[in-house]
């Protein structure tokens, strides 16, 4: 018989919560126990849109007997939310960044270790099957020895605290640079050492950076530029591009991890949108997170690699205020 893997949801603050308790409905071994949001309004209808029940309190959900619990608050609070899992002994699914500043993604760290609980970061962008294979291309040495990579994650303004540096960390920069800083670190095997970078509000009103240009430099060598920005309008189709251009001493490949999609205009409504074909990357991280619960597996990406991808917006804050190359 199927062992039944209990599973809650803290928080649908961010606006990938839906797709992963969508994509949780749908594993048979999988029991989506509950949704905790402080948020009433918010919470019941998350909980009813995904048959499940809606408790107000999160230590409530915590008493039911959990394997897991994927957290989607503001970034702020995934620290609190946190230490509330590892307490409860909850194996761990944090949305990215991991976290706004390095101390709290440590104390994360080192709280689940401790507690003997496991801790993932969600980068769904590994579980693209594009994304996978250049990997494998990168990493067999086909392209030679990497020299550079061109990289870019642009997507639209997703307003609300988003955009309140308080509580998300800052603004395009460390929404979409964790993405891609992961990716490459993944790829190759290499530290990043380095920031310079240059960002500033171009496309919204609001107070938060919307543009951002990053040069990364790593331990082997390589260095890599990434365009992060809010740049899309509010008709973008999706949150971000995430496409990377490697450049190796024996050739030249490129990578678009959105690239399995149809584009689709509506007259009807006057719309365009992308309606995606191939693999979902939302269902990928979450089958890959579940059968950790159900193994003695660590996690594929964990806290620490989590931490290792915020470190790199961090350094690109540091070089925005002072103008110069900042270390990692």
């Amino acid at each position: 018989m199927m062992k039944r893997i209990r599973v809650g949801m803290m928080s649908f603050a961010h606006m990938h919560a839906g797709s992963y308790a969508s994509c949780l409905e749908k594993m048979p071994q999988v029991e989506l126990v509950g949704v905790a949001d402080e948020d009433d309004a918010r919470g019941r209808a998350a909980a009813e849109a995904h048959n499940t029940d809606y408790y107000k309190s999160y230590d409530s959900l915590l008493k039911q007997n959990l394997d897991g619990v994927v957290i989607c608050s503001e970034n702020y609070r995934h620290l609190e939310m946190t230490e509330m899992a590892a307490a409860a002994g909850a194996d761990i699914l944090c949305e990215k960044p991991i976290s706004t500043n390095a101390d709290d993604a440590r104390k994360m760290i080192d709280l689940c270790r401790q507690a003997k609980v496991r801790l993932q970061t969600a980068f769904p962008c590994r579980f693209s099957p594009a994304v996978a294979q250049v990997r494998d291309i990168v990493r067999e040495g086909r392209l030679g020895e990497i020299v550079a990579v061109k990289a870019t994650n642009r997507g639209r303004m997703p307003g609300g605290w988003f955009v309140d540096s308080r509580l998300s960390g800052g603004g395009a920069i460390i929404d979409h640079t964790v993405h891609v800083a992961d990716l490459l670190r993944w790829y190759t095997g290499a530290e990043a050492i380095e920031v310079y970078a240059e960002a500033g509000t171009m496309f919204n009103d609001i107070e938060a950076e919307d543009a951002g240009l990053l040069t990364i430099s790593y331990d082997n060598g390589i260095f890599a530029t990434l365009d992060t920005s809010w740049s899309r309008p509010k008709s973008f189709p999706t949150w971000g591009d995430v496409y990377m251009e490697f450049t190796g001493t024996e050739g030249v490949a490129g990578v678009d991890a959105f690239i399995q999609r149809l584009d689709h205009y509506s007259d009807e409504n006057m719309s365009y949108g992308w309606a995606g074909w191939g693999s979902n990357t939302d269902m990928g991280l979450i089958r890959d997170w579940v059968d950790c619960l159900g193994s003695d597996r660590e996690p594929s990406i964990t806290g620490e690699d989590g931490l290792r991808a915020l470190e790199v917006a961090l350094a690109a804050y540091r070089s925005i205020a002072s103008g110069k190359p900042e270390c990692v």
